[in-house]
């Protein structure tokens, strides 16, 4: 983390005072300036058109039930890639535009996806007929597993109703959740015995 921040604070902006310097000795400093200008402006045009192309497809995969993986990985790369072009300088704006190049991306998420696996970080297993979201490996083969078949049956029983708080018709009927009591007997009235 300290040898990113390192490159990314010290490194990268000498690097870019150096180019200021050179490209502005060679076509002077206005027209420096408006070269950085324009490439923040043309990459803003091109990261929204991207974009919206990415957040497209992407609704697209999931309206197919796959997951957006390669335009979630796209739509990164296009965030960062905004970032570099805003950020002046033409380093960073080299950068910036080589992450707008689709196979760039690609080949990066590609690599990305390789060093994970093989660190063992990372998974992707999809789901049978669907491609490999960077296409660069068939997917691995799953192992057969047991198969787990059963039937259902959805039951639908309704519970005891309370009588308080129905209605006298409804009331009135019985339920079958009623527990019924056996009739009472009938007792013979007493025969006086003489």
């Amino acid at each position: 983390m300290a040898a990113f921040i390192f490159l990314a604070f010290i490194i990268i902006p000498m690097i870019e005072i150096g180019l200021f310097i050179l490209i502005g000795d060679e076509i002077g400093l206005v027209a420096t300036l408006a070269a950085i200008f324009i490439t923040a402006i043309i990459g803003t045009a091109m990261l929204r058109a991207q974009g919206i192309a990415t957040l497209r497809r992407a609704q697209e995969s999931l309206a197919r039930q796959e997951m957006p993986l390669q335009h979630i990985f796209d739509g990164a790369c296009l965030l960062f890639a905004g970032a570099l072009l805003l950020t002046p300088g033409f380093l960073t704006d080299s950068f910036g535009f080589l992450l707008l190049i689709p196979p760039m991306r690609k080949a990066i998420g590609g690599s990305l996806m390789n060093a994970l696996k093989a660190r063992g970080q990372f998974s992707v297993h999809p789901q049978p007929g669907h491609p490999h979201p960077f296409d660069h490996q068939p997917p691995p083969q799953r192992r057969p597993g047991p198969t787990i078949d059963g039937d259902f049956t959805t039951v639908e029983e309704t519970p005891p109703l309370d009588p308080d708080h129905l209605d006298r018709e409804t009331a009135a009927k019985p339920s079958k959740w009623a527990k019924s009591s056996p009739p009472e007997k009938k007792s013979d009235p007493p025969s006086e015995s003489h």
